[in-house]
């Protein structure tokens, strides 16, 4: 049987809390040495593949154990859920699915140039267009000037497809990431629906608050317009929540 402690849940059902205290510990030995695990009751916590838990940065390694400890209520016996654990959540797919497969996470990002959010505009109501064009315009002209990458742009939902040579130049900005990047990329792009916002926080260029306030213009100026409603307010708040985990994690996992 092993000695290590259980892996996070999985699916959205909660789970009673089976631990007293979560730590960190170096970890010694293999592929994995000069990092650091998470240990629950001095057991190491292995993700849903059975690999072991372990980050480099050691600022990242005591804010996992901090989600562990909070979860719960911080009390053995207490309920948690997967959302307890986002840092965690974000961890586990960097290890066992970046790591492993670099290009399929790349190939999975570039999907989202063709329906990159920033080049759909309305064509109504007024207010909406102009606050797209000053809102939304700017990232494009960002792009542009800081990596030489022009998107297409249309009015309306008819589709549209960028041409093999901008979306090569966006695949070799992804191959440049590390895996801690593109493990941020993976939740922040399909959260705002928008690779070059993505890129923009990843750099630096914009923070998180920022750019889920432009991601949700749309619905944001609907709701000015029509009213507010309870449902798309929970979805906004959703989307903040989760650029904003997955810019603290890149940040944590950067500090070494």
């Amino acid at each position: 049987m092993t000695q290590d402690s259980p892996a996070p849940p999985g699916g959205t059902a909660a789970r009673r809390r089976f631990w007293d205290t979560a730590t960190v510990a170096p970890q010694a030995g293999g592929d994995q040495a000069g990092g650091y695990t998470v240990h629950l009751d001095g057991r190491p916590v292995r993700l849903p593949g059975r690999t072991l838990l372990v980050v480099h940065a050691d600022a990242l390694a005591h804010a996992l154990a901090g989600e562990w400890e909070r979860a719960g209520g911080g009390a053995k016996g207490g309920l948690f859920t997967p959302e307890d654990l986002p840092l965690t959540r974000i961890a586990g797919t960097m290890i066992e699915r970046i790591a492993p497969d670099r290009e399929a996470t790349v190939t999975a990002l570039l999907q989202y140039a063709n329906g990159e959010l920033l080049c759909y505009r309305a064509t109504h109501p007024a207010t909406l267009c102009e606050r797209q064009a000053a809102q939304w315009a700017p990232w494009l002209d960002w792009l542009r000037e800081r990596y030489g990458i022009t998107l297409r742009t249309t009015e309306g939902v008819m589709p549209i497809t960028q041409t093999p040579g901008t979306l090569a130049a966006l695949g070799d900005i992804l191959r440049g990431y590390d895996d801690a990047t593109l493990a941020a990329l993976g939740v922040m792009v399909p959260a705002m629906k928008s690779l070059v916002l993505g890129i923009a926080v990843v750099t630096g260029a914009c923070d998180a608050a920022r750019a889920a306030q432009v991601a949700t213009l749309d619905e944001r100026t609907q709701m000015e317009i029509w009213g507010s409603d309870a449902q798309q307010e929970a979805m906004l708040a959703t989307l903040g929540r989760e650029v904003a985990e997955a810019s603290t994690f890149l940040e944590l996992a950067r500090k070494g």
